[in-house]
């Protein structure tokens, strides 16, 4: 690809740039928390079908999920989940073929009273556009659809097929994902455009989710010493986790990659509900907890090692002794993932890298989880991921950077031309 086909595609995104910002913040405004994606998967489809793709729109089965490698257990209403998937055709074979992937679901957005704006009426200041959703990743998706409208806007075609693939779970537990695969949709290569502030993730954590159900003796508070509280109980175990985070992170020093990380391991009990009545000692509390795991570490020996750790702590506790806590899992049961062998797909990145921000892609070793797992641990397929710069991500006030949106566009088409080939249309 010559350097003016490449200024043609570069240009053909600055051109639409203003029509993709639109889009965004029409995708951004659709409040997609787990189980409500429904119509932010509308949306997607109805663009893929504007611009001619093949759509393949379905209903997740978990049945068809369980069995699979990386699997997490779903405990919401999932009747009305689905994927969408739409799928480019080439007129001519002549490139690789690419599975460009993003996820529409959203985390809550929280209590409204603490963000400047509303999270689902994104709006545009100081170059960013801030909403629940704008930087983890609706912008991203949103981008990889228009920098394969800036090819088609600068008289080209892409000659390899092409799945876009919008994708859910990807905040609770990868089935999303993980079922685009399942459905069969394979290719040389998957891009992710997750906000990585302009780096490419070169080895990413695993996560696993958990559940601590403990029990407690309920008495009325004015004989609470009779009793048994069941928060303050949740607090002991919680302490104990702690100190399995703390060696966990000393093992992580042994990491080729994340040995230059201060604390790549992080522990974070994220729900806490429990008692009945401020008068009454509780009888029980649930703590929802998530803790990371490295690359080539066990999910089963580590679900071992966090069983063993509550259930010591429980022994050295007067009520939980004779009361042990339960143990559920609760969503993420992820390994972690370090892109190897994808010398092909990150050549041709780094030359539509070099062309748009100068230089080399730095590497970044990322301390959250992203869908490229699946692609890459369960079928060989190597999955880059790189994206724009925001902050705020789960979060007050999110917001994704409008400059470096724009340049990811063009550093996305630019690699799709590249790595699919592109001929004249």
């Amino acid at each position: 690809m010559n350097a003016e086909t490449q200024q043609r595609i570069v240009d053909a995104v600055d051109s639409g740039f203003e029509a993709q910002l639109a889009t965004t913040r029409d995708f951004v405004a659709i409040p997609s928390t787990r189980g409500a994606e429904g119509p932010c998967q509308d949306m997607i489809g109805d663009l893929l079908r504007q611009r001619g793709y093949e759509v393949d729109d379905w209903h997740i089965n978990v049945d068809d999920l369980k069995d699979l490698r990386g699997f997490g257990p779903i405990e919401h209403d999932f009747s009305k989940a689905r994927s969408v998937v739409g799928t480019y055709r080439p007129q001519t074979n002549g490139g690789k073929s690419l599975i460009l992937q993003g996820h529409c679901d959203v985390v809550p957005a929280g209590p409204l009273e603490l963000w400047d704006t509303p999270p689902f009426s994104p709006v545009i200041k100081d170059g960013k556009m801030f909403g629940r959703g704008a930087c983890d990743m609706k912008s991203g998706t949103i981008g990889a659809l228009y920098a394969l409208d800036a090819i088609k806007a600068a008289g080209l075609r892409p000659t390899a097929r092409i799945h876009f693939q919008s994708v859910i779970e990807e905040e609770s537990t990868g089935v999303g994902a993980l079922s685009t695969l399942q459905r069969g949709y394979r290719a040389d290569a998957c891009f992710i455009p997750e906000p990585t502030g302009g780096k490419m993730v070169r080895s990413q954590v695993g996560v696993i989710w958990f559940r601590l159900r403990v029990k407690g003796h309920p008495t009325h508070v004015a004989f609470a010493g009779s009793g048994a509280n069941a928060i303050m109980a949740a607090y002991h175990l919680i302490q104990a986790l702690q100190k399995l985070e703390i060696e966990w992170n000393e093992r992580a020093k042994a990491d080729r990659h994340f040995k230059t990380l201060n604390h790549p391991i992080n522990f974070n009990p994220g729900i806490i509900k429990g008692g009945d009545w401020a008068s009454s000692v509780p009888a029980w509390c649930d703590v929802d907890c998530r803790i990371a795991v490295l690359p080539g570490w066990s999910i089963a020996d580590h679900q071992k090692e966090i069983m063993a750790c509550v259930a010591a702590a429980a022994r050295n506790h007067r009520f939980l002794a004779n009361n042990p806590p339960e143990i559920e899992w609760s969503g993420f049961l992820s390994e972690g993932y370090e892109l190897t062998d994808a010398a092909a797909p990150e050549a041709a990145f780094g030359k539509a890298f070099d062309v748009v921000y100068g230089g080399a892609v730095e590497d970044l070793v990322f301390t959250a989880l992203t869908d490229t797992r699946f692609y890459g641990l369960n079928h060989g397929i190597p999955s880059l991921c790189f994206g724009a710069s925001g902050g705020e991500m789960h979060g007050f006030n999110e917001f994704v950077d409008l400059e470096s949106l724009k340049k990811t566009t063009k550093a996305m088409a630019l690699f799709i031309a590249d790595w699919c080939g592109v001929e004249k249309a």
